[in-house]
């Protein structure tokens, strides 16, 4: 396994999951910070710019000795109900790194735009870190976050089966980057697509500890929806996959 800081699994899916957040995270910042030239961009913007972060978290946790490259706790989970982590202590090695990668990334988004925070009410500066619905039910929030992970590791497990024939080293971290590039364009309407309990929670707690002019809360009574939903669904993907054959 290594340890946090050498190269294998764990210190690969730290820096991933960092570089995820830092090109995703920093996407939303430049689209929604005050004075940032990206200011207004909008929602197709974010929807690319969340699709790319994904498919250089997957090279950069690759890079760093991780195999799997999940970046995403739900996906880890689903991969270790399915055999592929060979304990549940590995796995937590694995999603506690996952989290980490996240927090950091989140305060190196925070740093790079330093300048930007002031100004820019409250709402929209969590907005930077992580999600929040468009209209508040936890209940729909969470069937919507479930929904889109049951598809998110469903198609991932299309996209790596037999049957699908990809055989080019690498082109399946695009594939994975058109689908999150599709999961937010079709299901991330509702909650703003969290789909990865990492990428919401540990820039939450980013937001949480830094000390940002002007933030107000960090809204823990909704993420668990974006922490929980995840893992709801990906457990879903993996009974539907193992009972089709797909993973």
């Amino acid at each position: 396994m290594g340890s946090f800081f050498t190269p294998g699994p764990v210190w690969g899916e730290l820096f991933g999951t960092l570089v995820l957040v830092v090109f995703g995270d920093g996407n939303v910042a430049a689209a929604s910070l005050k004075d940032s030239k990206g200011n207004g961009a909008g929602w197709v913007h974010i929807c690319w710019g969340w699709a790319w972060a994904v498919v250089l978290g997957i090279f950069a946790a690759n890079a760093m000795g991780s195999s799997q490259a999940d970046i995403n706790p739900a996906v880890t989970i689903a991969k270790t109900l399915a055999g592929v982590y060979g304990s549940w202590g590995e796995a937590g090695m694995i999603i506690a790194a996952q989290f980490i990668g996240a927090i950091i990334g989140g305060v190196i988004v925070w740093l790079a735009y330093l300048n930007h925070w002031e100004g820019t009410d409250p709402a929209t500066q969590l907005g930077v870190f992580s999600t929040a619905p468009a209209r508040r039910n936890y209940g729909c929030n969470f069937i919507t976050e479930a929904i889109a992970t049951f598809f998110l590791v469903t198609i991932i497990n299309c996209i790596f089966s037999k049957g699908a024939g990809i055989t080019t080293a690498g082109i399946g971290a695009y594939m994975v980057g058109g689908l999150i590039y599709g999961s937010g364009a079709a299901l991330g309407g509702p909650t703003g697509y969290s789909m990865n309990p990492a990428r919401d929670l540990g820039p939450r707690i980013a937001h949480f500890i830094l000390p940002i002019p002007g933030k107000g809360g960090s809204d823990w009574g909704y993420s668990w929806v974006g922490t929980l939903g995840p893992v709801c669904g990906a457990v879903v993907a993996f009974y539907f996959g193992r009972a089709f054959g797909i993973m």
